[in-house]
């Protein structure tokens, strides 16, 4: 669970879209490019926490232990 302070991992990801989103269009200037640039920087940290978090936890309910391997997902492309 998310600490009450902290949005969840969809809501930090739908976040980060939408900050895409606004540098994609063009539109911002230099300041508000990079001021939202470094936003969504701080967001994709967040998410990355958030996912190995979660990828711990499976590894602790599958029984793996700190022994295992991840193997590389393929790329899709």
């Amino acid at each position: 669970m998310s600490k009450p302070d902290q949005p969840d991992f969809e809501s930090q990801m739908a976040q980060l879209e939408a900050l895409v989103g606004r540098l994609e269009s063009g539109e911002l200037s230099l300041d508000e490019a990079m001021q939202t640039f470094e936003q969504g920087i701080q967001l994709t940290r967040q998410c990355q926490q958030a996912l190995d978090k979660a990828e711990q936890k499976v590894q602790v309910l599958l029984g793996q232990g700190d022994d295992a391997k991840l193997a590389p997902m393929p790329d899709q492309e």
